[in-house]
């Protein structure tokens, strides 16, 4: 089977670049564009504040991305700001942002699901009341997690660093919608936002995929793919090995066209 990536184009590069060293046959099809937001201003002015924040949580890699891209040059993660993560991809883009270690809280390694949920169990310890937190985000998102610091006390805002915009699909990714429509055994969709659904939804509004296969990355996005009519619906954790793994208990049809690695 054919592994179908739709995250925004740079992860969905780095993504079947690692399913294909696995043995994985995978190709792009991203759903979701990232774009810097129009007015970076409130960024840079929480920038100069940085130091007065409890927890930065970061949403995702592009929210990390974006906001130290607005970041004064040479700026420093300041110590004792905890910098939140809701999964290893993310975490990863920390580390390379030279976040420390030490501030870093992100789920357990074995946590059942990476989100909110599973961040706030590493989190929950702490004394928020009168502490100031902020969310790193898009133009909207899920608030749960602000809901609940603000339950214990603390004073919760948002900052957008980026937006997000919908796909606009070159002549390889429409090729690819289209087998997948017409070989629905040999290919499955790998979905990491319930906003990518929608997207093919929009992309695709007469398809059947009654007979097609999707894996999810969490419970919500699995319930949207299965609300756009896909028969077959998986969780498997963020993680290629997760991914093949899943892959593997499915039956198997050759694709029509091979992938290759991306260069």
């Amino acid at each position: 089977m054919l592994v179908i990536v739709t995250r925004p184009p740079a992860q969905a590069a780095a993504w079947v670049r690692a399913l294909h060293q696995l043995g994985q046959a995978a190709q792009a099809l991203p759903l979701i564009e990232i774009a810097p937001v129009l007015d970076a201003a409130p960024v840079r002015a929480v920038w100069q504040r940085l130091a007065d924040f409890r927890l930065v949580v970061f949403v995702s890699a592009n929210a990390v991305e974006h906001f130290f891209a607005l970041g004064p040059p040479g700026a420093a993660w300041p110590t004792g700001v905890l910098a939140g993560s809701t999964g290893p991809g993310t975490s990863a883009t920390l580390r390379a942002a030279g976040v420390r270690e030490a501030d870093i809280a992100e789920p357990a390694a074995d946590a059942p699901s990476y989100d909110s949920e599973a961040l706030w169990a590493r989190l929950h310890g702490i004394e928020w009341s009168g502490r100031e937190a902020l969310v790193v985000r898009g133009e909207d998102g899920r608030d749960w997690l602000a809901d609940t610091l603000r339950e214990r006390g603390a004073r919760v805002s948002f900052v957008a660093a980026y937006q997000r915009q919908p796909p606009r699909p070159d002549a390889a990714a429409q090729a690819l919608l289209i087998r997948a429509q017409a070989e629905p055994a040999a290919h499955v969709w790998l979905f990491s936002s319930s906003q990518a659904v929608a997207h093919l939804q929009a992309l695709a509004p007469a398809a059947d995929w009654s007979h097609s296969h999707a894996m999810a990355s969490h419970p919500r996005i699995a319930q949207a793919a299965r609300a756009a009519g896909f028969g077959q619906v998986a969780l498997a954790m963020p993680s290629p090995e997760a991914v093949q793994q899943q892959v593997a208990q499915w039956p198997q049809a050759k694709p029509s066209i091979q992938s290759r690695p991306s260069d």
